[in-house]
């Protein structure tokens, strides 16, 4: 399944966030594929595509990164899986 993960962080955060991610990548853990992410260029928001059939992997991810940021996670279809939808 793909997720589209929104982010977003505070003001006071950045700081953290930017020395967080530097360190480790914001790399998911195993049994999730990121697709790409993309950062707004305010920098206080973004999203990540990612790819799991394990959505506990997907809120472990993310726990690494709530104190500082937060997240909307939803599930979305490309136009082939939309098309099965609709007939």
């Amino acid at each position: 399944m793909t997720f589209h993960i929104t982010y977003t962080l505070t003001p006071e955060a950045r700081n953290t966030a930017q020395k967080r991610l530097k360190e480790t990548g914001g790399l998911p853990p195993s049994g999730v594929t990121m697709i790409s992410r993309w950062h707004c260029a305010q920098g206080q928001k973004g999203f990540v595509l990612a790819e799991s059939s394990d959505a506990v992997a997907i809120a472990k991810w993310l726990q690494d990164w709530t104190d500082i940021l937060s997240f909307e996670v939803t599930p979305v279809i490309n136009d082939e899986q939309i098309a099965r939808v609709i007939g």
